[in-house]
Formats: C-alpha cells, structure tokens, sequence
C-alpha cells in the first residue's frame, strides 16, 4: 500500500459516523447480549469451535445484530455473503447459491449468509432459501426487528434458532460511551473533551437502549460543543440539550430522579390518588420528559393494574397517546392528564397480569404442547382423517352459546390462570365465569352417573 492509499484509508476513516467507526470487530471488544455470548453460552460456543448453526437475531434498533453477524463472519473460518430482502429476487438468489457451491468445492468453506431485515423476505424468497439451509449448504443469520413468528415461514423457521437481543442497559451504554471518548483512533481520544458525568448519564438515557443512537448523541455533541481547533471541548447540559433538541431531566449525582419521577406517578395511579398522579405527571413534564414516555407507561399500566375491572382503561390510554400524537404540546398535555385521572380513580385488579405471569411461567416448564386434535383446524382431507376438528362443539349451537369441553393441552387440563376479583367489570366476569363452572360440574355428574 502506498501513501496515497494510506491517506484515503484514513480520510474514508474519519468521514464514517462515530456509531460504524466503533463498531466492534470481536467478540472480546463486543459489549452486552451476555446471555447469549458470555463464557459457556450456546452462540460463543458455535463461534469458537466454528460449528455455526443458522440463527435469527430479533431485537429492537440499535443492539448488535448486525455487527454480530459482522463478527460470526469474522471468527469463522466462512464465507460471508450479504443479501438484501428488499432489492434482490430469484436471479441474486441463484447467484448467492452457485457461489456457495463454488466455496465448497475449490475452498472447503461453507458460507454464511446474512439477511438483514429478515422480516421483509417474501415466501418465494424464503422457500428458494428453505431446501440449502436444510442441506448445510449455506448457514442463514438473519435480522430483524419484528416478530419472525409471523414473518418467516414455519418450514424455514424450524430451521432456525431464534435469539432474543435485548436493549442495552445505562451501564452497558455507558461503557460504549466513554469507550469513544477515549479512543485515540476511532473516537474522541486525541481530543480535549470535558464532560461530567450526569451529563453523560443524559446522553445515555436519551438512547433509550439503542447503541447506534447513543454514539450518533455524542457525536452530534462534541460537533456541537467544538469551536476552534485544538481548543478545550466542554460538552455541558445546555449543549446536550440543543445536540438533542430535547431538554435535558433533572438528574441527581446517580441519575436517578428519572426513575423516582415515573416510580412515584406510578405507585399514585396504583394507590388511586389522583391529585398526586397529575403532580408526578406534572413534574416530569416540567422537566422535560418525553410524553410518549409518560403515555407508553400509562397504556402498560391500563393493562397491569387496571385490567378488566374496567376494560376501556386501556381505550383511554391508547386514545391520549394519539391525541397527543395529534396536537403536541402544551395542548397535549391536557390529554395525558385526563388520562391519568381516568386511570387513578378507575377500580384496580392484576389478576390479568398475574394470570399472564402464570401461563408464561407454565410455558416455559412444559415447552410447546400439543394442540389437542378437536380444536385444531382441518381444512384438508388429510387433516380430518387424522382426527383434526373431530368431536369439537361449536359453542353457538348450544343455549347461552357455551358449551363445556376442554381447550388446554391434556397436561394442563383443569388449569385456572385467569381470577378476576371483585371490582369493577371484573365481578360480572367472575359471575359469569362460575355460571359456566357449575354448568361444567353438572355435565361431569352426568357423565359420571
């Protein structure tokens, strides 16, 4: 390499956003996602011993899944191939496969492919893939960000693992944070930056969990912040806040007053004390939290500590986020405290929440049961001759269109995850729901006689 590549090497280097600049090259430089790559897990495991299986990274914006995939291919003796779901068809698919064929045969690699945005894959696409991921011939990352449940086929998902990456924490964030500062060649390291740390804890936060968010943050601070080569660089609260275009909270030593500020607004709604709810949401707006924060927190709440015993909680939550989607501040924020209200006066119960909690954990005890035969669905010849739809009732032939019969898998036949309370809309349901119970006690006596 001459000087004059070596000059454009640098020049490309320090034109590329801090967010690419940073991004790690191996996995000992990676941060986070340690349930799936910390010592002894499944995925760090596959990369060391180079047994990579195909895999689905499913996470939100931000968290690692591409850079990842960029480091599996990186750490393993393969082939890397990228392939756009949205811009190629069959011709790049063909070309993709005959490639893989050729690394075979002359180089005795197998190819990684990698497909970000997985979710936009179309069934012709995924079915050209299906049969060459069965066979080994290539091995699938893909990415996405929504759920490939009802994305990807089921036959090619079968294939697949999928692994959850989750958002990053503050301290993680931080540590990415204060590794661009410090980094003399892809970061801040040679210059003279000056940034206390409740500021830094601002920027961390505004992230929301989202690495690629957080370094373009600081970067935009630090372009802020700069005034004349070689001068002292002090990134402060009001530079954040014009960076951000967003102001900053009222952070205490540990910042942690964003956490007491939403800690005491939920515990009021909880506590049905309405005049201290539109306080707290008052303060937080005061100091400049994001509404759709405060609103996101209110829908979530509708569900957890309102549920059915009164069911348009949830109507009202969701209808004040809209509004304020539509109008904005400060008429929005009328909105969100008729919400609140709304919520803090309503009656309480976390019997769905508890219920959910209950089925999730039996989920995860017992794994993926079974649908038992008569309510699976047999659109085919097929299908009714193996006894699928055999025996069911269909509920509107029968008085009060309710029928006894059982719906859960035989293992957890007579299971009770959902117990409404007393309160609110939730005591017609419990009425209703040990109507049908004696009506199923009755048959049994009858079927028993």
């Amino acid at each position: 390499m001459d000087l004059f590549d070596e000059h454009d090497k640098k020049l490309a280097m320090a034109n590329r956003p801090l967010a690419d600049r940073m991004r790690p090259e191996t996995l000992a430089e990676y941060v986070g996602q340690s349930h799936l790559i910390g010592e002894g897990c499944l995925l760090r495991r596959a990369i060391e011993e180079d047994k990579l299986f195909s895999v689905i990274f499913w996470g939100p914006p931000g968290v690692g899944k591409t850079t990842l995939a960029r480091i599996i291919a990186s750490e393993t003796s393969s082939h890397f191939e990228t392939f756009s779901a949205v811009l190629s068809g069959v011709k790049e698919i063909r070309a993709v496969i005959d490639e893989a064929k050729s690394q075979i045969r002359y180089y005795k690699r197998r190819t990684i492919l990698f497909v970000d945005e997985i979710h936009r894959f179309n069934k012709a696409q995924q079915d050209a893939f299906l049969q060459h991921v069965e066979s080994g011939l290539i091995t699938l990352i893909g990415a996405t960000t929504e759920n490939p449940s009802f994305e990807v086929i089921a036959p090619l998902l079968s294939r697949l693992r999928v692994m959850v990456l989750n958002p990053y924490s503050d301290e993680e964030l931080l540590s990415i944070v204060k590794k661009a500062l410090g980094d003399p060649e892809k970061g801040f390291g040679r210059l003279p930056i000056e940034c206390d740390d409740d500021v830094l804890m601002h920027i961390v936060w505004s992230a929301d969990g989202d690495a690629r968010t957080v370094l373009n943050n600081l970067e935009a601070a630090v372009s802020l912040a700069a005034q004349e080569p070689g001068a002292q660089i002090d990134i402060t609260k009001v530079v954040v806040e014009k960076a951000l275009l967003k102001k900053a909270l009222r952070y205490d030593k540990g910042g942690e007053e964003h956490y007491n500020l939403i800690s005491a607004f939920h515990k009021s709604l909880r506590g049905s004390d309405p005049d201290a709810a539109m306080y707290w949401l008052g303060r937080m707006l005061a100091a400049g939290e994001d509404p759709l924060y405060i609103a996101r927190r209110m829908v979530r709440f509708a569900s957890e500590d309102v549920g059915n015993a009164s069911p348009e909680a949830l109507s009202v939550a969701i209808s004040a986020m809209q509004a304020f989607q539509f109008i904005g501040l400060p008429e929005g924020e009328l909105a969100l405290a008729q919400a609140a209200i709304y919520l803090a006066t309503a009656p309480k119960s976390n019997a769905l929440y508890a219920g959910f909690g209950k089925v999730k954990a039996a989920i995860a005890r017992t794994g993926s049961l079974p649908v038992p035969l008569h309510i699976r669905n047999a659109p085919t010849k097929l299908m009714k001759n193996l006894g699928y739809g055999r025996d069911y009732k269909y509920a509107h032939e029968y008085d009060d269109a309710y029928v006894p019969q059982e719906y859960l898998p035989e293992q957890l036949k007579g299971q009770t995850y959902y117990s409404p309370s007393d309160r609110g809309y939730e005591r017609i349901i419990r009425e209703r729901l040990d109507k049908w119970k004696k009506i199923r006690k009755s048959m049994r006596r009858k079927n028993n006689t």
